[in-house]
């Protein structure tokens, strides 16, 4: 029986990894600031576990655009925050 990881497109299973890996850098990040890392961490984990077992290429790409915009949006948070300026603008 083939792996889960053969199945999928290797840049799709690389793709996930590495969002993988940069929520939890941000939630560590996030979690050092708000005293909650260990929380945060646990949530991404249980959110990518919950999903691991998923084999349609365009589902998982759908779960992962949702993730980065996540990512995104936070960031952009973050340096309205540090630089006092609005970065977006909601129409």
């Amino acid at each position: 029986m083939p792996s889960i990881q053969t199945a999928l497109p290797p840049e799709l299973v690389n793709n996930a990894r590495r969002l993988y890996r940069e929520c939890l850098r941000r939630a560590k990040y996030v979690g050092h600031r708000q005293n909650n890392t260990p929380l945060l961490v646990d949530m991404i984990r249980q959110q990518f576990k919950k999903n691991m077992l998923e084999t349609n290429p365009e589902k998982i790409q759908t779960m992962m655009d949702a993730a980065a915009r996540g990512l995104i949006n936070h960031m952009l948070l973050e340096s309205e925050q540090i630089t006092g300026r609005k970065l977006s603008s909601k129409t």
